[in-house]
């Protein structure tokens, strides 16, 4: 019986179409007749039908206009149905088994009168922003494709007239429609903002933001650069106007505003960041970019000052001039706070987590690609580095877990922090050569237990007694020994005897 409300609900949809586009003598209210069954079993049909309807069309035997137009009446007939046309659409275009529909203007509506002029918009739109792709552009001597049910969910879309009846049917399928053709492979965003355009001409500038951002789901490049774009106006030295005083009001500036006269304004790139980040994918690369564009924005901030005279370059590397030291670690804070955000609004827990087992051990014992015209950093840079690195690991690492026992289970904590410390004690016993400046190192091991000491002293008491105890004897081999008592007095009761060792030892000194 199923079977049969499938078979009946089909022909009334195929009935429907032709009314619509051939003059068939049919009417809306003669054609439903002929469809007796409950409300709620059409629902359970639609998808059914919604195959058969695209499998038809895709073998010629009803024309894309009589699939739009019959879908159409059926959303108007069934408001409710429009549910479950949009979840249909959207699961076929996920499975990608459809042929693509040719965009020609024949079969399928033409989005070539302004398609290059979408593209280049898009590219203004990323230009202000600090980001330059220039392989955007689709095509011109192939027509424009969009996968069948994309095609076919687009058709319906743009047959809706914006009257106050109708506009509550856009509001729904609005928000899919887009989801989906931002999914989908390029160009298929700036087709649905074309053909929209073409449509209502007032939406042009929504709609050629929300393509804008789906460059990054398919440009790992253009992630990069909006990444170095957030980090270049937070410091203060980007290139777009917005970004001239730095700060956070450069990285998130206002918000999204339009004007009327000019189109999009730019786009601060924190907004724009946080509109896209859930869509770029594979995440794993974040961790290495993120962190190299950290370092280089520390090298590039002292090479800006080195270029206005303000730090004096010496035989032996660099002094400080009328700008102190202090405020070079201000800024370099300011970097690390911004890269610990991004990593942990990107990818969460996970994404900490493999920064602290993986991607920074991996940093230290492997190649230095921090050279600059062929020079390795001088130790002004290679400290300052070293601290931003200890900042961005210790505020991922406060953002995922906590700095109390309330935060999280502390066992969960004390795992990946555990791992990473076992990391610092192995290399500081063997004191083995790292491919980095040793001023970074020296850097950032004593920055990054400091702060443990003095900010989080509830993580030193989850580590275990022994790891401290070596912890302890590497610093004292860095000449590190006031922080060296500090961190075994919080360690707790299982660390005393180690602890009062070593004040004997300084007494016997003095």
């Amino acid at each position: 019986m199923q079977q049969i409300h499938h078979l009946d609900l089909y022909l009334v949809l195929n009935t429907l179409g032709n009314s619509g586009s051939s003059g068939s003598v049919y009417t809306l209210d003669e054609a439903l007749i002929k469809l007796k069954v409950p409300a709620w079993d059409i629902l359970e049909a639609i998808p059914y039908v919604l195959d058969a309807s695209l499998n038809a069309c895709a073998h010629g035997k009803i024309s894309s206009r009589a699939l739009s137009t019959g879908i159409k009446d059926l959303a108007d007939f069934i408001p409710a149905s429009l549910v479950a046309i949009a979840s249909y659409f959207s699961a076929e275009v996920t499975r990608g088994v459809w042929k693509p529909a040719f965009m020609n203007g024949v079969d399928w509506p033409n989005p070539a009168a302004n398609l290059s002029i979408v593209e280049q918009q898009i590219k203004k739109t990323l230009a202000d922003t600090g980001v330059n792709v220039p392989s955007l552009d689709a095509d011109g001597d192939s027509p424009a494709k969009l996968p069948l049910p994309l095609a076919a969910f687009v058709s319906l879309s743009i047959t809706y007239k914006l009257d106050k009846g109708r506009g509550r049917f856009l509001v729904l399928i609005a928000p899919v429609l887009t989801a989906v053709a931002s999914g989908c492979p390029w160009p298929c965003m700036p087709v649905l903002t074309s053909l929209w355009t073409q449509k209502v001409m007032r939406w042009s500038d929504y709609f050629v933001l929300r393509a804008s951002g789906t460059v990054f789901q398919h440009n790992r490049d253009a992630v990069v650069q909006l990444l170095k774009s957030c980090f270049k106006s937070t410091l203060g030295f980007g290139t777009t106007s917005m970004s001239n005083d730095g700060g956070v009001g450069a990285l998130l500036g206002h918000g999204l505003s339009f004007q009327v006269a000019r189109g999009v304004s730019p786009v601060a790139p924190g907004i724009l960041y946080l509109r896209v980040y859930r869509s770029i994918g594979d995440i794993t690369f974040l961790n290495k970019e993120i962190m190299s564009i950290l370092m280089l924005s520390v090298r590039d901030l002292v090479s800006s000052e080195l270029s206005k005279g303000t730090i004096k370059k010496t035989r032996y590397g660099m002094q400080c001039g009328h700008v102190s030291f202090v405020r070079y670690m201000a800024c370099a804070k300011h970097a690390a706070l911004l890269g610990a955000s991004l990593i942990w609004i990107s990818g969460g827990q996970k994404l900490v987590q493999s920064l602290m087992i993986d991607t920074v051990p991996s940093w230290f014992l492997s190649a230095n690609n921090l050279e600059h015209n062929g020079e390795q950093p001088g130790s002004l840079v290679a400290k300052l580095i070293g601290h931003a690195l200890a900042y961005f690991v210790m505020l991922s690492a406060a953002f995922a877990w906590g700095i109390d026992h309330y935060s999280v289970p502390p066992n969960q904590r004390a795992l990946v922090i555990g791992m990473h410390l076992e990391f610092l004690a192995s290399i500081l016993e063997k004191n083995k050569l790292l491919c980095c400046h040793h001023a970074t190192w020296r850097a950032y091991v004593s920055g990054f237990l400091k702060l443990m000491v003095g900010c989080t002293p509830m993580w030193v008491q989850e580590v275990d007694v022994q790891l401290l105890k070596r912890l302890s004897q590497g610093l004292r081999r860095l000449n590190e020994d006031e922080l060296a008592l500090r961190l075994l007095e919080v360690g707790g009761i299982g660390v005393m005897g180690a602890a009062a060792e070593m004040i004997i030892n300084f007494e016997r000194r003095l």
